[in-house]
């Protein structure tokens, strides 16, 4: 821990960070799956299609859904367009839009984005392209300079919480009252992953994801926590 001149417990230094601005929106392919900025017009059919099959407790602890209709879906990512804070991307496997998330509450001052709204059809569930599109969105932060990556939902949400831990996001706390929706109260889960943090979790993606690791039926051979253990 470092010192300052009067003997006290200070941070570490940044002074050779700078703010890398606002995150240039890109084009992130992988082995299994492609990630890419949204486009309304192009994405929103597809995305409503592969949604339409949705049970109603996926938009549970989502702040908007089910959907009727794709003007209503259109309504929701047409909102998340013109937030300048958010970057909404469509997840695309062969080809096809099989769901959605974004990058929110993007601070460039501070180095910190959170991904959000992750929305994934009930095909792309628990599958590896689902957690490749996750990599691509995390490794992307850290490319592009930023020092933190939250994740962040309802407390009550233990898929989402399962899947924060397993992707390596380490829990900070929950935050009572935090938020409101769809008429109930919030208690939000903090989870992050830091830049000091991120190279030995890249590893253990890149591992994961190799080829190697997966039998003839795509069946993973050591589980993500097993690569972070060794």
């Amino acid at each position: 821990m470092p010192t300052n001149a009067h003997g006290q417990p200070v941070g570490f230094d940044l002074s050779g960070w700078t703010s890398p601005g606002t995150p240039e929106p890109r084009v992130l392919s992988g082995r299994t799956v492609n990630v890419s900025p949204l486009d309304l017009d192009r994405d929103v059919g597809p995305l409503f299609d592969a949604l339409s099959t949705a049970p109603e407790s996926l938009w549970t602890y989502m702040a908007f859904g089910p959907f009727a209709n794709v003007s209503e879906l259109a309504e929701t990512l047409q909102r998340m367009c013109d937030d300048p804070s958010w970057q909404p991307y469509a997840i695309r496997v062969s080809g096809v839009p099989e769901g959605f998330a974004s990058y929110l509450r993007i601070q460039p001052p501070e180095g910190v984005i959170e991904i959000g709204s992750i929305t994934f059809s009930p095909a792309m569930q628990r599958t590896t392209a689902a957690t490749e599109a996750l990599y691509l969105m995390i490794r992307n932060v850290f490319d592009q300079g930023y020092r933190r990556c939250e994740w962040k939902c309802d407390d009550l949400n233990e898929p989402s919480r399962v899947a924060a831990d397993r992707l390596g996001f380490r829990y900070e706390g929950t935050f009572a009252q935090a938020t409101h929706y769809k008429g109930r109260n919030r208690d939000t889960a903090w989870y992050a992953i830091t830049d000091r943090e991120w190279p030995t979790l890249d590893d253990a993606f890149r591992r994961w994801l190799d080829p190697a690791n997966f039998d003839e039926q795509g069946r993973e051979l050591a589980t993500l926590k097993e690569m972070r253990a060794t």
